[in-house]
């Protein structure tokens, strides 16, 4: 029996699921300023994606890498659900008066 199809399946699941918390407490601590980061990284995964000839890895690269950029959208999002109280503002964060 081949198991690739069902671990990428279980990682994707389980890769989407890390980054809500992550776009969370991204937009929490640091606000929407933050999304170059996620597309620094996001690119940078799908690239090496690319390069590596496992396609469990390769798969797992491509899916994380995509969820990051994905997440871009999701922290803007975010910042909206926090506006109409759906989620915590950070009393302390400079910017939290949006």
């Amino acid at each position: 029996m081949y198991f690739q199809g069902l671990i990428i399946a279980v990682a994707t699941f389980l890769i989407i699921g890390m980054f809500h918390p992550i776009v969370i407490k991204s937009e929490y601590y640091w606000g929407v300023k933050c999304w170059p980061l996620f597309a620094v990284v996001g690119t940078l995964l799908l690239i090496a994606s690319l390069f590596v000839s496992n396609t469990l890895i390769a798969a797992v690269l491509g899916v994380t890498g995509c969820s990051a950029l994905w997440s871009i959208l999701e922290l803007f999002q975010q910042r909206e659900r926090v506006r109409k109280g759906w989620f915590p503002k950070n009393p302390k964060r400079a910017d939290s008066s949006e």
